[in-house]
C-alpha cells in the first residue's frame, strides 16, 4: 500500500519526534484501512438518508438546507462531545469499534423508521416559520443520532498520536484515508447500489462496512495499546489567541468549501445535465482532492517549521483556485466544442463529464483538503489531549461548512447570483490567509515585518482576483449541456434568426431564462427548455389542462404541479365551473417572470382571485393537506433531472390517487424525447399500476411522438362526444373552444383523435417493465443513461401499434367521424 511506503519512508531524526504508533507502518495502515471504510459507509449513508428524507420533508432548497444542517451539525456535536465525555485512558481503537457499530444499528433504524416518521409527518405537518421548525425538527431526530457518532469517530482515533504538530499532522493521512472511502461510497452507491438495487441494498451494504470496520478495530485494540500516547497534562495551557485565529481559519475554509460546493454544483450541472451520475462525479471529483490534498497537507505539515505560514499560504493559492474555477465554469465549459448528443453511449459522456469536472475544480478542492492537516498541525502543543485538539479543529470546520452551505443555498445566490457568489469565496479565500498569517505573527512577533507584507499582499491579490469573476453566458443557462454548439453557431454566419434574453434570474431553486426568436418565446429552466409559445408546445401545454377538464363533468377545484410557462394553469381559467386554482410551484421567480412575457399565452392566471400559488415542493404539499380535487395535473421536468423521479413514482400517483374528489381525473405529462424504451415502459407502467384503466394521449410532431399525456380517471363512465361538443359550443365555453382552436383542436372530435390507447391494451408492450419506487426511484437511473437516446419515433408507432378504436369509451353521434380520424396520418405542426 503507498501508506506503507509513505510511512517507511520517514527519516529517523523524524520517528524520534512521534510516538512509536505513527512510525509502525502495519499498525498505521491499518487504521487507514478503517477509516477508508468508516468514509465508504458514511457517504453511502448520506445519499440513502437525505434521499429517504426528501420523501418526508420534501426537496426545496429549505428542505434540502435543514437536512443538511442536521447531518452536518451531528459531525460538529461528536466532536466536540467525545473528548468531553470519553476519558483518555479509554482504549481508542474500543472507542472507535462501539461507535461505527452504533451508525451500523442507527442505518437500519433509518431505514425502517423514516418511513413511519413520514407518516407522522405527513399527519402533522404546519406551514409557515411554524412548519419549517417542525421541518427541522424531523431532519434533527432522523439525522443527530447516527452522525453524532461519525463525528465522534476522528476525535476518538486520535487519541492514539501524540499532540506534537508533527505527530497530529498523521491524523491527516488518517483524515485522507477517510475521504478515499467516501470517493468509493459515492460512485459506488450512485453508479450501482441505487443504480442496480434499491435503498435496502445501499443501507446493508453501509451496515455490513459497519460492522467489518467495527470488528477489526477491536480486534486492532490490544495493539493499539502498545501503541498510545503518552498521558495527557491537563494543565497545560496554550496561546489561547493563537489557537482561535487557527479555528477562525479553518471554519473559513469550510464555509468557502461547501458554499463553492452549492455554487459550483448548480452551474456544473447546468452544463453537464442534471442527472444524478453528473451530481455524483461532482462530489467524486470533489472528494478525491480533498483526499489528495490532505494526503498531501499531512506530509507537508510534518516537513514545515511553522505550519501556520503553509496554512495561510494554502489559502492565498486557495483564492487564486477558486478564481481559476469560476473562470473556467464561464469562459471555458460553455463553449467547449463538444455536443454531447453526438454520441448515445452515455459512459462517452460520463468520461467527458468527468474530464471537464476534474479540470474545473480540482486544484480549488486539492487546498480545501490540505487545509485541515496543516490547521491541525498549526493548533497543536505538546500535552494537549489530541482529541480535544481534532474535535475542536474539526467542529469548527464543520461549522463553518454549516453556514457557507446554508448562506449560499438560501441566501447569497437568489441575492447577488452566482458571479457575486464566486466574488464573496475568493474573499473570503483572502480573509483565512490574512488570519493565518496574523496567528504566525503572534507566535513569531521577530516577523512582524512579514507578516505585514503578507497580510497586505494577501488584502491586494484576494481584491483582484474577485474582481476577474463574470456571469456565465445565458445560453448556458437555457441550453444547459447542448450550450457549446449553439455558442459557436453564433460566430457562423446562419439565416435563423439568433435568440435574444428577456429575462435571466438565479433564484433559490432554480436558474431561469425566457428568451425570444421571432416572434416566439421560450422558457427555460436550470439547462433546459420546460414551455414555449411555439405551436408544438402551446398544444401539450393546453392538452394538459383541456382534457381532464373537459372530460371531467364539472371541475371545481384544480391542482397543477408545476408552473412553467403558466399555460397549463391557465387553461382552467375560462372554466366557468372552476372555482380554485392551486399551483404549486418550487422556485419564486418563475410565476412574476411567467406572467410578465407569458400572460396572454397563460389568461393571466397568476392574477386571477381564484388563484392560490403554493412556494414548495408538490409532493411534499399533497402529501400533507387535508384537501382533495377534481383535477390533478402533473407537468414535471424530464425524469432524468436529479429528483425529479419522486413526482414519477408508484407511491406519488397513490398520493394524487388519494387527494382526489369522486370522479377526479389525474393528467400527467410523458417526455418520449430524451428517453430511451426501458425509461418510457417504467413510466408507462408505474402510471398504470396505479390507474390501470388509464387512457393515453399523444401531441405529435411531423406525425411522430413528441410527449404524451397520460390520464388516470376514478371513475369509467363513457365519454360522450356529443355532449363535449354542446358544452363547447355553450356561451360559457366560448373561451375554452377559442384556446382549442389556437392549437388545433376546432371541436370535441379533433381533442379526441389525439387519444392513443388504454392501459389493458399496452399491457403486451409493458411485459417485465419495472416499476418505480420510492424505495429505489430507479427511474432517475434509467432515464439518465437514455438522455442522448432518439427512439422517440420508433416508441411511438410501437404504442400506436396497440391503438384500435375504444367502443366503450368514446360514444355518440360523431364516432363516426372519429373513426374516419383514427384511419389518417396525424397531422402536423
Amino acid at each position: 500500500m503507498p501508506v506503507v511506503e509513505a510511512a517507511a519512508a520517514v527519516s529517523a531524526a523524524e520517528k524520534a519526534e512521534i510516538p512509536s504508533a505513527q512510525s509502525s507502518p502495519r499498525f498505521l495502515a491499518a487504521c487507514l484501512l478503517l477509516f477508508a471504510g468508516s468514509g465508504c459507509a458514511a457517504l453511502i449513508y448520506e445519499i440513502v438518508w437525505f434521499q429517504l428524507l426528501q420523501l418526508v420533508i420534501g426537496s426545496s432548497a429549505v428542505s434540502l438546507g435543514l437536512l443538511l444542517a442536521a447531518y452536518m451539525g451531528g459531525l460538529c456535536v461528536g466532536s466536540l462531545a467525545l473528548p468531553r465525555l470519553v476519558p483518555a485512558r479509554a482504549n481508542p481503537l474500543r472507542v472507535y469499534a462501539a461507535l461505527e457499530l452504533g451508525i451500523g444499528v442507527f442505518g437500519f433504524v433509518a431505514l425502517l423508521g423514516v418511513p413511519l416518521v413520514g407518516r407522522i409527518y405527513a399527519a402533522g405537518a404546519l406551514s409557515g416559520l411554524v412548519g419549517l421548525v417542525f421541518r427541522g425538527s424531523v431532519a434533527a431526530v432522523c439525522l443527530l443520532p447516527p452522525t453524532i457518532l461519525m463525528g465522534a469517530s476522528l476525535p476518538a482515533i486520535s487519541r492514539w498520536v501524540d499532540s506534537t504538530p508533527r505527530g497530529i499532522s498523521w491524523m491527516g493521512l488518517l483524515y485522507s484515508g477517510n475521504i478515499a472511502g467516501a470517493v468509493v461510497g459515492c460512485l459506488g452507491a450512485g453508479f450501482y447500489l441505487l443504480r442496480v438495487h434499491d435503498l435496502g441494498i445501499a443501507t446493508y451494504t453501509a451496515a455490513a462496512i459497519n460492522i467489518a470496520v467495527a470488528l477489526m478495530a477491536w480486534a486492532m485494540s490490544g495493539a493499539g495499546d502498545r501503541f498510545r500516547s503518552p498521558a495527557v497534562d491537563a494543565g497545560v495551557q496554550p496561546n489561547s489567541t493563537a489557537r482561535s485565529i487557527i479555528y477562525v481559519v479553518i471554519a473559513l475554509s469550510g464555509f468557502t468549501a461547501l458554499g463553492a460546493e452549492v455554487v459550483w454544483t448548480r452551474l456544473l450541472s447546468l452544463m453537464l445535465g442534471a442527472t444524478v451520475y453528473t451530481f455524483s462525479i461532482i462530489l467524486a471529483v470533489f472528494l478525491i482532492g480533498l483526499w489528495a490534498g490532505s494526503w498531501a497537507g499531512s506530509s507537508l505539515a510534518r516537513r514545515v517549521s511553522d505550519p501556520r505560514w503553509a496554512l495561510g499560504t494554502c489559502q492565498i493559492l486557495l483564492a487564486a483556485a477558486i478564481a481559476w474555477t469560476a473562470f473556467t465554469i464561464a469562459r471555458v465549459l460553455p463553449y467547449w466544442p463538444v455536443d454531447p448528443a453526438l454520441s448515445n453511449s452515455p459512459w462517452f459522456n460520463f468520461d467527458l463529464d468527468l474530464t471537464r469536472t476534474i479540470r474545473t475544480i480540482l486544484p480549488s478542492t486539492l487546498l480545501w483538503g490540505a487545509s485541515f492537516p496543516l490547521a491541525l498541525a498549526a493548533a497543536a502543543e505538546r500535552g494537549r489531549d489530541s482529541a480535544r485538539l481534532t474535535g475542536a479543529v474539526y467542529a469548527a470546520n464543520t461549522a463553518g461548512s454549516i453556514v457557507g452551505a446554508l448562506l449560499f443555498s438560501l441566501l447569497l445566490i437568489s441575492s447577488i447570483g452566482t458571479k457575486g457568489s464566486q466574488q464573496v469565496l475568493i474573499l473570503m479565500a483572502a480573509a483565512a490567509a490574512i488570519a493565518a498569517f496574523g496567528a504566525a505573527a503572534l507566535r513569531e512577533r521577530q516577523r512582524l515585518g512579514l507578516a505585514g507584507v503578507s497580510v497586505a499582499g494577501a488584502l491586494l491579490l484576494g481584491w483582484g482576483l474577485a474582481s476577474t469573476a463574470t456571469d456565465v453566458p445565458w445560453q448556458a443557462i437555457a441550453y444547459g449541456r447542448r450550450s457549446a454548439p449553439i455558442l459557436h453557431a453564433l460566430d457562423v454566419a446562419s439565416g435563423e434568426q439568433p435568440a435574444e434574453p428577456l429575462f435571466v434570474g438565479e433564484g433559490i431553486n432554480s436558474s431561469v431564462v425566457i428568451s425570444k426568436r421571432g416572434d416566439q418565446r421560450f422558457f427555460y429552466v436550470s439547462g433546459k427548455s420546460e414551455a414555449s409559445s411555439a405551436p408544438i408546445d402551446m398544444r401539450l401545454q393546453r392538452l394538459m389542462g383541456d382534457i381532464p377538464g373537459l372530460l371531467h363533468p364539472s371541475p371545481r377545484s384544480v391542482l397543477v404541479v408545476g408552473f412553467g410557462a403558466g399555460v397549463t394553469a391557465g387553461s382552467f381559467v375560462p372554466y366557468p365551473e372552476v372555482q380554485r386554482i392551486s399551483i404549486c410551484e418550487l422556485e419564486p421567480l418563475i410565476p412574476p417572470a411567467s406572467d410578465k412575457f407569458f400572460g396572454k399565452e397563460n389568461d393571466h392566471v397568476l392574477l386571477d382571485p381564484r388563484t392560490r400559488m403554493i412556494y414548495d415542493d408538490a409532493r411534499h404539499f399533497i402529501s400533507t393537506t387535508p384537501e382533495k380535487f377534481d383535477v390533478i395535473t402533473t407537468d414535471p421536468i424530464h425524469p432524468w433531472v436529479k429528483g425529479t423521479a419522486t413526482l414519477y413514482s408508484r407511491q406519488y400517483y397513490e398520493l394524487v390517487r388519494s387527494h382526489l374528489n369522486p370522479g377526479g381525473i389525474a393528467a400527467q405529462w410523458l417526455p418520449l424525447y430524451e428517453s430511451d424504451e426501458e425509461t418510457v415502459k417504467t413510466e408507462l407502467a408505474t402510471f398504470f399500476a396505479v390507474f390501470p384503466n388509464a387512457t393515453v394521449w399523444s401531441n405529435y410532431l411531423d406525425g411522430d411522438g413528441y410527449d404524451l399525456v397520460l390520464l388516470g380517471r376514478l371513475e369509467d363512465s363513457p365519454v360522450d362526444i356529443d355532449r363535449l361538443q354542446q358544452r363547447l359550443e355553450q356561451p360559457g365555453y366560448a373561451r375554452v373552444a377559442t384556446s382549442l382552436a389556437e392549437t388545433g383542436f376546432h371541436s370535441a372530435v379533433d381533442l379526441m383523435a389525439s387519444y392513443v390507447g388504454r392501459a389493458p391494451e399496452l399491457q403486451p408492450m409493458l411485459a417485465g417493465a419495472a416499476l418505480n419506487e420510492d424505495r429505489n426511484l430507479r427511474l432517475q437511473y434509467m432515464a439518465g443513461l437514455g438522455v442522448n437516446s432518439a427512439e422517440a419515433p420508433r416508441l411511438y408507432r410501437e404504442i400506436l401499434g396497440y391503438r384500435k378504436f375504444p367502443e366503450d369509451l368514446l360514444t355518440g353521434d360523431q364516432t363516426g367521424q372519429l373513426r374516419t380520424l383514427f384511419g389518417r396520418p396525424q397531422r402536423s405542426f
